[in-house]
């Protein structure tokens, strides 16, 4: 087992992925995309270990809003963020901290 392996990663924000899935899309330009790819694809990063912020959706994060996903700044763990559709992706990421 290696002990470290090592990330690009500057911040890392946890996306709930059951509150994506339950309403279907919502983000992005044509309205159809997940928070997490549309976050992606706003700043213009990847997936992996070599992007400079790490975007990940994870399975629950228990607080289940209707009509939102929840958000955890990795660096904020103490403040979670409920994200409606159609929000602006860059005044999120200013509010996060976040930077391509």
């Amino acid at each position: 087992m290696k002990a470290l392996i090592k990330a690009d990663w500057e911040n890392a924000v946890l996306i709930c992925a059951k509150c994506s899935k339950r309403l279907g899309g919502g983000f992005g330009r044509t309205g159809k995309k997940s928070l997490a790819k549309a976050l992606r694809k706003q700043l213009g990063i990847k997936r992996f270990r070599k992007a400079p912020v790490g975007i990940v959706e994870v399975k629950c994060l228990g607080v289940c809003p209707r009509g939102a996903v929840t958000v955890v700044d990795a660096s904020q763990p103490g403040e979670w963020r409920l994200v409606r559709p159609g929000a602006d992706l860059d005044a999120l990421a200013r509010e996060i901290g976040l930077r391509a």
